[in-house]
């Protein structure tokens, strides 16, 4: 089941380090999370370039309302189709299907210099593109107890999720000056190229990874769809520790998402402009990398910890303490201290899913898990802002506003945690 996975006598980043189909796989998931974001600087570029033809022509002054239907082209299929990949990714080879997705994305992104310059064919494109992204996700959830043993999951999955959050602060920095240097220097079309580039070599990574899988027999592939979506949510309410696991995970996320709103704020609080946000974005990916670590060296010794309810705790605590802070390497450290909670709750619960999910059903859960955890970041964006708004209003200033909803987010994350872990605690009981 397992061939990739390290020695017994081996563990922790050591192992994941010396495993080459690990090293292969997390590697070209890294170039394609950096790609992913380097491909939503280059559409805000070319709107902001006016290279694209309005449509509707009363959009032709309208640049903002442009560009709000291309970034609900690149969210809409996280939502609609996240649960839909998961039940493909069963029927087919993660492998083939991880580097099929990175192929795809790549031609559709150099075929738009050959393109229509008309607004349409790039929310087209965005659309595609995005939702060709949506069955990356699950199949490389589930490739990960593929290519380590159990003994290296929570590691492997801190790892990831640390990469993640580096992909994306990687990806949205070298962005815009890479993608201009290149229109500089070799001129239009030049840009897309370079990014399918990056699809293309993140491909030729993940196919050097080496791999066997269980493929399902004819009778799997002519299922229905929809009765492969049924199983899966049946799965979910008959196992109630994948669930809980999963609902602990959306919570985090949604947790992640509110902080980004929170942090433009917080920022300017702390002595960074409002739009050097990112930087306390960044801390909080630092932090999760020494989770990862932390995971990878000590976590087989703590695995019957409550790590998530620590970890839950910690930022709860964090979102309070960011309340009354107004020093700047206090607000760095406290957004560490952030991400290093938050990498308690993923890598544990991540295992958690891989462990008890057969391969068979992986698919389908992680397809379920990435809808709910993209409904989980697109909820907290859209109500965090307006909310602290509103209560800035009712209390009459901006300043008691943001610390009574971060006081608040604080105390709710830690009920929420603690709820969580009791429910855990339950489930535990009653498989005994």
């Amino acid at each position: 089941m397992h061939p990739a996975s390290p020695p017994p006598d081996r563990n922790g980043l050591d192992a994941l380090l010396r495993n080459r189909p690990f090293l292969a796989l997390w590697t070209g998931q890294l170039l394609a999370q950096v790609a992913d974001k380097v491909f939503y600087v280059l559409l805000i570029i070319l709107l902001k370039t006016g290279d694209y033809r309005p449509w509707p022509v009363s959009w032709q002054h309208s640049e903002n309302s442009m560009l709000s239907a291309v970034m609900i082209a690149y969210t809409l299929p996280a939502i609609f189709f996240g649960s839909a990949a998961g039940i493909f990714v069963d029927r087919f080879s993660k492998k083939q299907m991880l580097i099929g997705c990175n192929v795809i994305r790549a031609l559709l992104i150099v075929a738009l210099p050959f393109l229509s310059k008309s607004f349409v064919v790039l929310l087209g494109i965005t659309f595609l593109v995005s939702t060709v992204t949506q069955f990356f996700a699950p199949a490389e959830a589930a490739a990960i107890p593929l290519v380590v043993g159990r003994e290296g999951l929570m590691s492997a999955n801190a790892l990831f999720a640390s990469s993640t959050m580096g992909g994306i602060i990687v990806g949205m920095t070298i962005g815009e000056p890479m993608l201009s240097l290149m229109r500089y220097r070799w001129g239009e079309g030049s840009q897309e190229f370079l990014l399918g580039g990056l699809y293309l070599v993140s491909a030729i990574l993940i196919y050097a990874m080496r791999v066997k899988e269980i493929h399902p027999g004819g009778s799997a592939r002519n299922t229905h769809p929809w009765q492969d979506l049924k199983e899966g949510l049946r799965y979910l309410k008959y196992n109630k520790l994948v669930s809980n696991a999963m609902v602990q995970l959306t919570i985090l996320y949604s947790v992640f998402a509110a902080l980004q709103v929170l942090a433009i704020g917080l920022s300017g609080k702390i002595g960074l402009k409002e739009t050097q946000f990112g930087f306390l974005l960044a801390a909080a990916g630092v932090g999760m990398v020494f989770g990862a670590a932390f995971l990878g060296h000590w976590g087989d010794r703590m695995y019957n910890k409550p790590l998530p309810l620590i970890g839950f705790l910690m930022m709860g605590c964090v979102l309070a303490m960011f309340a009354f802070t107004r020093q700047l390497w206090l607000g760095f450290g406290l957004s560490a201290l952030f991400g290093f909670g938050a990498s308690l709750i993923n890598g544990p619960m991540q295992a958690l899913i891989q462990e008890k999910t057969p391969e068979s059903m992986r698919g389908k859960v992680f397809g379920l898990e990435n809808n709910a955890i993209n409904i989980a970041l697109s909820l907290p964006l859209a109500i965090t802002g307006p909310l602290t708004d509103a209560v800035s209003k009712a209390v009459g200033s901006d300043d008691l506003g943001l610390r009574v909803v971060l006081m608040s987010l604080g105390f709710l994350v830690s009920v929420m945690g603690i709820a969580a872990w009791q429910h855990t605690r339950k489930v535990l009981q009653d498989v005994v």
